[in-house]
Protein backbone atom coordinates (compact mmCIF):
# COMPACT_ATOMS: atom_id res chain seq x y z
CA UNK A 1 0.00 0.00 0.00
CA UNK A 2 1.46 3.32 -0.56
CA UNK A 3 2.67 5.39 2.30
CA UNK A 4 1.54 9.10 1.75
CA UNK A 5 3.03 12.06 3.36
CA UNK A 6 1.75 13.88 6.01
CA UNK A 7 1.20 16.87 4.41
CA UNK A 8 -2.17 17.92 3.00
CA UNK A 9 -4.23 20.11 -0.21
CA UNK A 10 -4.30 23.22 0.09
CA UNK A 11 -7.59 25.41 0.73
CA UNK A 12 -10.16 27.75 -1.91
CA UNK A 13 -11.47 30.86 -0.56
CA UNK A 14 -14.30 28.83 -0.34
CA UNK A 15 -13.30 26.14 1.70
CA UNK A 16 -12.74 25.37 5.68
CA UNK A 17 -9.62 25.54 7.15
CA UNK A 18 -9.27 22.30 7.78
CA UNK A 19 -6.14 21.13 5.78
CA UNK A 20 -3.37 23.23 4.26
CA UNK A 21 -1.56 22.70 1.62
CA UNK A 22 1.80 23.65 3.50
CA UNK A 23 3.85 21.70 6.37
CA UNK A 24 6.28 23.32 9.18
CA UNK A 25 9.58 22.03 9.77
CA UNK A 26 10.40 21.79 13.32
CA UNK A 27 13.78 23.50 14.71
CA UNK A 28 16.69 20.60 15.65
CA UNK A 29 17.16 19.85 19.26
CA UNK A 30 20.69 19.90 20.39
CA UNK A 31 19.73 17.71 23.11
CA UNK A 32 20.22 14.53 23.16
CA UNK A 33 17.63 13.44 25.63
CA UNK A 34 14.50 15.61 23.83
CA UNK A 35 15.53 13.75 20.05
CA UNK A 36 15.05 10.19 21.71
CA UNK A 37 11.61 11.34 23.09
CA UNK A 38 12.10 11.68 26.56
CA UNK A 39 11.51 14.50 29.08
CA UNK A 40 7.64 13.81 28.44
CA UNK A 41 7.55 15.41 24.78
CA UNK A 42 5.26 14.00 21.50
CA UNK A 43 7.83 15.22 19.44
CA UNK A 44 11.89 17.38 19.58
CA UNK A 45 11.43 20.56 21.11
CA UNK A 46 10.70 23.02 19.03
CA UNK A 47 9.19 21.49 16.29
CA UNK A 48 5.85 22.48 14.73
CA UNK A 49 2.89 21.02 14.67
CA UNK A 50 2.15 18.58 11.66
CA UNK A 51 -1.25 17.33 10.33
CA UNK A 52 -1.35 13.22 9.82
CA UNK A 53 -2.62 11.30 7.13
CA UNK A 54 -5.71 10.60 9.35
CA UNK A 55 -6.84 14.37 9.25
CA UNK A 56 -5.44 14.54 12.74
CA UNK A 57 -3.31 17.64 14.29
CA UNK A 58 -0.12 15.78 15.81
CA UNK A 59 0.64 19.07 18.49
CA UNK A 60 4.06 18.65 19.39
CA UNK A 61 3.80 19.71 23.14
CA UNK A 62 5.24 18.20 26.91
CA UNK A 63 2.91 15.22 28.68
CA UNK A 64 0.63 15.88 30.27
CA UNK A 65 1.97 15.15 33.99
CA UNK A 66 4.74 17.76 32.52
CA UNK A 67 4.82 21.29 34.21
CA UNK A 68 3.17 23.10 32.15
CA UNK A 69 4.78 26.89 31.07
CA UNK A 70 3.49 29.72 33.51
CA UNK A 71 2.10 32.59 31.77
CA UNK A 72 5.15 34.99 32.90
CA UNK A 73 7.60 34.62 29.77
CA UNK A 74 11.09 33.56 31.71
CA UNK A 75 14.02 36.04 31.06
CA UNK A 76 17.26 35.16 29.69
CA UNK A 77 18.39 35.20 33.37
CA UNK A 78 16.29 32.94 34.10
CA UNK A 79 16.76 30.25 31.50
CA UNK A 80 20.76 30.87 31.78
CA UNK A 81 20.55 29.84 35.63
CA UNK A 82 18.08 27.33 34.53
CA UNK A 83 20.32 25.74 31.97
CA UNK A 84 23.24 26.07 35.21
CA UNK A 85 21.11 23.79 37.64
CA UNK A 86 19.59 21.17 34.93
CA UNK A 87 21.27 21.20 31.48
CA UNK A 88 20.28 21.26 28.39
CA UNK A 89 16.57 19.40 28.62
CA UNK A 90 15.91 22.10 30.75
CA UNK A 91 16.83 24.78 28.36
CA UNK A 92 15.48 23.03 25.52
CA UNK A 93 11.83 23.19 27.74
CA UNK A 94 12.14 26.49 28.49
CA UNK A 95 12.82 27.81 24.96
CA UNK A 96 9.78 25.99 23.64
CA UNK A 97 7.74 27.11 26.72
CA UNK A 98 8.50 30.64 25.05
CA UNK A 99 7.67 29.56 21.65
CA UNK A 100 4.61 28.36 22.88
CA UNK A 101 3.16 31.03 24.26
CA UNK A 102 4.36 33.20 21.55
CA UNK A 103 2.16 30.40 18.90
CA UNK A 104 -0.70 31.03 20.70
CA UNK A 105 -0.53 34.65 21.23
CA UNK A 106 0.00 34.84 17.44
CA UNK A 107 -3.55 32.41 17.23
CA UNK A 108 -5.82 34.54 18.87
CA UNK A 109 -4.50 37.13 15.87
CA UNK A 110 -4.99 35.00 13.22
CA UNK A 111 -8.40 33.55 14.78
CA UNK A 112 -10.02 37.20 14.30
CA UNK A 113 -8.43 37.66 10.88
CA UNK A 114 -9.43 34.08 9.76
CA UNK A 115 -13.20 34.86 11.05
CA UNK A 116 -13.12 38.32 9.88
CA UNK A 117 -11.78 37.42 6.15
CA UNK A 118 -14.14 34.54 5.98
CA UNK A 119 -17.19 35.78 7.21
CA UNK A 120 -16.39 39.07 5.49
CA UNK A 121 -16.40 37.32 2.06
CA UNK A 122 -19.45 36.07 2.89
CA UNK A 123 -21.42 38.94 3.69
CA UNK A 124 -19.67 40.67 0.94
CA UNK A 125 -20.68 38.08 -1.78
CA UNK A 126 -24.46 38.43 -0.88
CA UNK A 127 -24.10 41.93 -1.11
CA UNK A 128 -22.83 41.78 -4.09
CA UNK A 129 -24.90 39.30 -5.98
CA UNK A 130 -27.87 41.06 -4.96
CA UNK A 131 -26.60 43.91 -7.25
CA UNK A 132 -24.27 41.88 -9.58
CA UNK A 133 -26.62 38.71 -10.76
CA UNK A 134 -23.22 36.67 -11.74
CA UNK A 135 -21.82 33.71 -9.27
CA UNK A 136 -20.15 32.35 -12.26
CA UNK A 137 -18.21 35.43 -13.48
CA UNK A 138 -17.79 36.60 -9.30
CA UNK A 139 -15.91 33.00 -9.31
CA UNK A 140 -14.19 33.48 -12.03
CA UNK A 141 -12.92 37.18 -11.21
CA UNK A 142 -12.02 36.40 -7.61
CA UNK A 143 -9.57 33.10 -8.51
CA UNK A 144 -7.57 35.47 -11.15
CA UNK A 145 -6.21 36.81 -7.77
CA UNK A 146 -4.72 33.68 -7.47
CA UNK A 147 -1.84 34.65 -9.43
CA UNK A 148 -0.44 36.93 -6.89
CA UNK A 149 0.02 34.00 -4.60
CA UNK A 150 4.05 33.25 -5.31
CA UNK A 151 4.77 37.01 -5.73
CA UNK A 152 3.60 37.43 -2.22
CA UNK A 153 5.49 34.71 -0.95
CA UNK A 154 8.57 35.81 -3.19
CA UNK A 155 8.48 39.28 -1.43
CA UNK A 156 8.29 37.63 2.39
CA UNK A 157 11.36 35.56 0.98
CA UNK A 158 13.01 38.09 -0.05
CA UNK A 159 12.68 39.82 3.39
CA UNK A 160 13.43 37.23 5.68
CA UNK A 161 15.90 34.90 3.91
CA UNK A 162 19.48 35.86 4.32
CA UNK A 163 20.24 33.38 0.83
CA UNK A 164 18.93 35.57 -1.91
CA UNK A 165 17.81 33.81 -4.94
CA UNK A 166 16.32 35.15 -8.23
CA UNK A 167 11.97 34.39 -8.68
CA UNK A 168 13.64 32.08 -12.07
CA UNK A 169 15.96 30.01 -9.45
CA UNK A 170 12.83 29.95 -6.69
CA UNK A 171 10.20 28.90 -9.98
CA UNK A 172 12.62 26.37 -10.87
CA UNK A 173 13.55 24.50 -7.27
CA UNK A 174 9.41 24.69 -6.22
CA UNK A 175 8.50 23.45 -10.03
CA UNK A 176 10.16 19.93 -9.04
CA UNK A 177 7.19 19.70 -6.85
CA UNK A 178 5.00 18.80 -10.01
CA UNK A 179 7.62 15.78 -10.88
CA UNK A 180 11.47 15.31 -12.24
CA UNK A 181 10.63 17.61 -15.61
CA UNK A 182 8.90 20.45 -13.93
CA UNK A 183 5.89 22.14 -14.65
CA UNK A 184 5.70 20.32 -18.07
CA UNK A 185 2.04 20.62 -20.44
CA UNK A 186 1.24 17.28 -19.45
CA UNK A 187 1.83 18.07 -15.60
CA UNK A 188 0.04 21.01 -16.36
CA UNK A 189 -3.11 19.13 -17.16
CA UNK A 190 -2.58 16.29 -15.09
CA UNK A 191 -1.55 17.84 -11.82
CA UNK A 192 -2.54 21.22 -11.83
CA UNK A 193 -5.88 21.66 -14.25
CA UNK A 194 -7.87 18.63 -12.63
CA UNK A 195 -8.00 20.96 -9.01
CA UNK A 196 -8.56 24.08 -11.29
CA UNK A 197 -11.90 22.98 -11.92
CA UNK A 198 -12.53 21.72 -8.56
CA UNK A 199 -11.54 24.78 -7.14
CA UNK A 200 -14.30 26.59 -9.45
CA UNK A 201 -16.62 24.31 -8.46
CA UNK A 202 -16.32 24.72 -4.91
CA UNK A 203 -16.79 28.08 -5.27
CA UNK A 204 -19.09 28.46 -7.69
CA UNK A 205 -21.72 26.15 -5.88
CA UNK A 206 -20.68 28.06 -3.08
CA UNK A 207 -22.04 31.66 -4.27
CA UNK A 208 -25.29 29.92 -5.90
CA UNK A 209 -25.84 28.82 -2.52
CA UNK A 210 -25.51 32.62 -1.06
CA UNK A 211 -28.14 33.68 -3.65
CA UNK A 212 -30.93 30.74 -2.34
CA UNK A 213 -30.67 30.60 1.75
CA UNK A 214 -28.60 33.16 4.05
CA UNK A 215 -25.14 33.36 4.79
CA UNK A 216 -25.57 31.92 8.53
CA UNK A 217 -26.60 28.51 7.06
CA UNK A 218 -24.46 28.18 4.76
CA UNK A 219 -21.38 29.06 6.39
CA UNK A 220 -22.50 26.61 9.19
CA UNK A 221 -23.44 24.11 6.71
CA UNK A 222 -19.93 24.41 5.32
CA UNK A 223 -18.68 23.27 8.36
CA UNK A 224 -19.85 19.46 6.93
CA UNK A 225 -16.69 20.07 4.51
CA UNK A 226 -14.41 18.62 7.24
CA UNK A 227 -16.67 15.49 8.20
CA UNK A 228 -16.61 14.34 4.21
CA UNK A 229 -13.19 14.92 4.12
CA UNK A 230 -12.85 12.05 6.73
CA UNK A 231 -14.98 10.00 5.10
CA UNK A 232 -13.61 10.21 1.54
CA UNK A 233 -9.80 10.04 3.36
CA UNK A 234 -11.16 7.19 5.13
CA UNK A 235 -12.15 4.96 1.96
CA UNK A 236 -9.91 6.25 -0.68
CA UNK A 237 -6.52 7.04 1.32
CA UNK A 238 -7.56 4.50 3.91
CA UNK A 239 -7.06 6.53 6.62
CA UNK A 240 -7.40 5.09 10.29
CA UNK A 241 -10.55 4.38 11.36
CA UNK A 242 -11.85 6.57 14.13
CA UNK A 243 -15.44 6.14 16.15
CA UNK A 244 -15.51 10.16 17.39
CA UNK A 245 -15.03 10.92 13.65
CA UNK A 246 -17.80 8.81 12.49
CA UNK A 247 -20.16 10.23 14.97
CA UNK A 248 -18.95 13.97 14.20
CA UNK A 249 -19.97 12.53 10.73
CA UNK A 250 -23.09 11.57 12.15
CA UNK A 251 -23.76 14.77 13.70
CA UNK A 252 -22.78 16.75 10.39
CA UNK A 253 -25.67 14.52 8.22
CA UNK A 254 -28.13 15.14 11.17
CA UNK A 255 -27.36 18.65 11.04
CA UNK A 256 -27.59 19.13 7.05
CA UNK A 257 -31.42 17.23 7.98
CA UNK A 258 -32.09 19.49 10.74
CA UNK A 259 -31.45 23.02 8.87
CA UNK A 260 -33.51 21.73 5.81
CA UNK A 261 -35.96 20.85 8.54
CA UNK A 262 -36.14 24.03 9.88
CA UNK A 263 -37.57 25.84 6.66
CA UNK A 264 -40.12 23.19 5.98
CA UNK A 265 -38.40 21.73 3.03
CA UNK A 266 -39.26 24.41 0.71
CA UNK A 267 -37.80 24.06 -2.84
CA UNK A 268 -36.07 27.37 -2.47
CA UNK A 269 -34.33 26.25 0.51
CA UNK A 270 -33.65 22.25 -0.08
CA UNK A 271 -32.06 23.39 -3.03
CA UNK A 272 -29.67 26.35 -1.31
CA UNK A 273 -28.60 23.20 0.92
CA UNK A 274 -28.04 20.95 -1.41
CA UNK A 275 -26.05 23.45 -3.55
CA UNK A 276 -23.58 24.08 -0.20
CA UNK A 277 -23.07 20.55 0.43
CA UNK A 278 -22.08 20.03 -3.12
CA UNK A 279 -19.51 22.57 -3.04
CA UNK A 280 -18.58 21.07 1.06
CA UNK A 281 -18.11 17.99 -1.10
CA UNK A 282 -16.39 19.63 -4.11
CA UNK A 283 -13.73 20.89 -1.80
CA UNK A 284 -13.27 17.28 0.73
CA UNK A 285 -13.14 15.92 -3.04
CA UNK A 286 -9.91 18.37 -4.24
CA UNK A 287 -8.21 17.85 -0.69
CA UNK A 288 -8.27 14.03 -0.60
CA UNK A 289 -7.46 13.99 -4.42
CA UNK A 290 -4.48 16.74 -3.60
CA UNK A 291 -3.41 13.83 -1.40
CA UNK A 292 -3.32 10.75 -3.32
CA UNK A 293 -1.55 12.56 -6.12
CA UNK A 294 0.54 15.16 -5.16
CA UNK A 295 1.02 14.29 -1.52
CA UNK A 296 1.61 17.44 -0.40
CA UNK A 297 4.20 20.60 -0.46
CA UNK A 298 6.03 23.28 0.95
CA UNK A 299 5.48 27.14 1.40
CA UNK A 300 6.76 27.81 -1.88
CA UNK A 301 5.70 24.90 -4.03
CA UNK A 302 2.35 25.51 -2.54
CA UNK A 303 2.31 29.05 -3.08
CA UNK A 304 3.67 28.12 -6.65
CA UNK A 305 0.48 25.42 -7.43
CA UNK A 306 -2.00 28.14 -6.51
CA UNK A 307 -0.60 30.89 -8.53
CA UNK A 308 -0.53 27.86 -11.26
CA UNK A 309 -4.26 27.63 -10.85
CA UNK A 310 -4.75 30.96 -11.10
CA UNK A 311 -3.37 30.93 -14.47
CA UNK A 312 -5.44 27.92 -15.81
CA UNK A 313 -8.11 30.28 -14.91
CA UNK A 314 -7.17 33.32 -16.92
CA UNK A 315 -6.18 30.45 -20.00
CA UNK A 316 -9.47 27.70 -19.57
CA UNK A 317 -12.07 29.16 -17.80
CA UNK A 318 -12.24 32.90 -19.15
CA UNK A 319 -14.09 31.40 -22.15
CA UNK A 320 -17.25 30.53 -19.97
CA UNK A 321 -18.31 33.93 -17.79
CA UNK A 322 -17.92 35.53 -21.81
CA UNK A 323 -20.44 32.97 -23.09
CA UNK A 324 -22.99 32.95 -20.35
CA UNK A 325 -22.48 37.04 -21.21
CA UNK A 326 -23.60 36.38 -24.53
CA UNK A 327 -26.21 33.98 -23.96
CA UNK A 328 -27.51 36.62 -21.46
CA UNK A 329 -27.43 33.89 -18.85
CA UNK A 330 -25.14 36.20 -16.91
CA UNK A 331 -25.46 39.23 -18.40
CA UNK A 332 -25.06 43.31 -17.54
CA UNK A 333 -26.27 46.22 -19.34
CA UNK A 334 -22.75 48.10 -19.07
CA UNK A 335 -19.55 47.63 -17.63
CA UNK A 336 -19.60 51.05 -15.53
CA UNK A 337 -22.95 49.43 -13.48
CA UNK A 338 -20.45 46.37 -12.58
CA UNK A 339 -19.80 47.26 -8.44
CA UNK A 340 -16.29 47.41 -9.08
CA UNK A 341 -15.15 48.35 -5.52
CA UNK A 342 -17.35 45.16 -4.04
CA UNK A 343 -16.14 42.52 -6.53
CA UNK A 344 -12.28 44.06 -5.62
CA UNK A 345 -13.11 43.47 -2.08
CA UNK A 346 -14.39 40.07 -1.85
CA UNK A 347 -11.06 39.11 -3.97
CA UNK A 348 -9.27 40.38 -1.89
CA UNK A 349 -10.60 38.87 1.36
CA UNK A 350 -10.88 35.73 -0.55
CA UNK A 351 -6.81 36.24 -1.21
CA UNK A 352 -6.42 37.19 2.20
CA UNK A 353 -8.36 34.72 3.63
CA UNK A 354 -6.22 31.48 1.73
CA UNK A 355 -2.91 33.37 2.50
CA UNK A 356 -3.68 33.12 6.11
CA UNK A 357 -4.83 29.24 6.35
CA UNK A 358 -2.33 28.21 3.85
CA UNK A 359 0.94 30.10 5.92
CA UNK A 360 -0.46 31.01 9.28
CA UNK A 361 0.66 27.72 10.33
CA UNK A 362 4.42 28.81 10.25
CA UNK A 363 3.96 31.33 13.16
CA UNK A 364 1.09 29.59 15.40
CA UNK A 365 -1.02 26.09 15.81
CA UNK A 366 -3.28 25.13 13.13
CA UNK A 367 -5.61 23.97 14.92
CA UNK A 368 -6.16 27.66 16.15
CA UNK A 369 -6.53 28.55 12.46
CA UNK A 370 -8.88 25.82 11.95
CA UNK A 371 -11.48 27.57 14.89
CA UNK A 372 -11.43 30.33 12.79
CA UNK A 373 -14.09 29.18 10.22
CA UNK A 374 -16.39 28.00 12.76
CA UNK A 375 -16.66 30.60 14.85
CA UNK A 376 -17.40 32.87 11.47
CA UNK A 377 -20.47 31.49 12.02
CA UNK A 378 -21.72 33.62 15.42
CA UNK A 379 -20.48 36.75 13.20
CA UNK A 380 -22.85 35.64 10.39
CA UNK A 381 -25.65 34.84 12.74
CA UNK A 382 -25.57 38.76 13.99
CA UNK A 383 -25.26 39.98 11.10
CA UNK A 384 -27.70 38.19 9.52
CA UNK A 385 -30.35 38.87 12.80
CA UNK A 386 -29.93 42.63 11.60
CA UNK A 387 -29.99 43.08 8.14
CA UNK A 388 -32.05 39.94 6.87
CA UNK A 389 -35.84 38.68 7.68
CA UNK A 390 -34.31 34.88 8.86
CA UNK A 391 -35.95 33.43 11.52
CA UNK A 392 -34.07 31.89 14.18
CA UNK A 393 -36.40 29.08 15.56
CA UNK A 394 -35.38 25.91 17.72
CA UNK A 395 -34.38 23.46 14.98
CA UNK A 396 -32.33 25.84 12.81
CA UNK A 397 -30.06 26.78 16.44
CA UNK A 398 -29.74 23.31 17.17
CA UNK A 399 -28.81 22.23 14.07
CA UNK A 400 -25.94 24.91 13.82
CA UNK A 401 -25.12 23.69 17.31
CA UNK A 402 -24.87 20.08 16.20
CA UNK A 403 -22.68 20.62 13.07
CA UNK A 404 -20.67 22.90 15.52
CA UNK A 405 -20.18 20.15 17.79
CA UNK A 406 -18.80 17.59 14.89
CA UNK A 407 -16.46 20.24 13.54
CA UNK A 408 -14.80 20.49 17.26
CA UNK A 409 -14.92 16.51 17.66
CA UNK A 410 -13.18 16.91 14.46
CA UNK A 411 -10.25 18.68 15.60
CA UNK A 412 -9.29 16.11 18.56
CA UNK A 413 -6.01 14.44 17.69
CA UNK A 414 -5.90 10.75 17.51
CA UNK A 415 -4.67 9.70 21.04
CA UNK A 416 -6.96 12.18 22.43
CA UNK A 417 -8.39 9.24 24.62
CA UNK A 418 -4.93 8.66 25.86
CA UNK A 419 -4.87 12.31 26.88
CA UNK A 420 -8.26 11.80 28.83
CA UNK A 421 -6.60 9.03 30.52
CA UNK A 422 -3.38 10.81 31.66
CA UNK A 423 -5.45 14.00 32.85
CA UNK A 424 -7.64 11.84 34.76
CA UNK A 425 -4.62 10.31 36.22
CA UNK A 426 -3.07 13.34 36.73
CA UNK A 427 -6.08 14.85 38.72
CA UNK A 428 -6.48 11.20 40.69
CA UNK A 429 -2.87 11.96 41.73
CA UNK A 430 -3.37 15.30 42.55
CA UNK A 431 -6.45 14.64 44.55
CA UNK A 432 -4.64 11.84 46.73
CA UNK A 433 -1.91 13.96 47.48
CA UNK A 434 -4.39 16.91 48.79
CA UNK A 435 -5.64 13.97 51.24
CA UNK A 436 -2.05 13.15 52.03
CA UNK A 437 -1.52 16.61 53.14
CA UNK A 438 -4.65 17.36 55.37
CA UNK A 439 -4.07 13.97 57.16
Amino acid sequence: MKKHSARVAPLSACTSPVLTLTRVEGNSCICSNCKNGKVGTRLPCGASAIRSTSNSWILAGTELDDHSPTSTVPTEAHIQAAIEANGPCHQCFLKYSITQIKKCSWGIAIILCVCSSWSGSTQLAKSTLSRFDAPFTLTWFSTNWNFFFFPIYYVGYILKSNEKQSPKQKYKEYCRFFGDSGLTVKAFFTKAAPFGVLWTLTNYLYLLAIKKISTTDVSALFCCNKAFVFLLSWIILQDKFMGVRIVAAIFAIAGIVMMTYSDGFHSHSVIGIALVVGSATMSALYKVLFKLILGGASFGEAALFLSVLGIFNVLFITCIPIILYFTKMEYWSTFEKIPWCSLCGFSVLQLTFNILVNFGIAITYPTLISCGIVLSVPINVVVDHYTSEIVFNGVRVIAIIIIGLGFFLLLLPEDWDVWIIKLLTCLKRKKNHLKEIAL
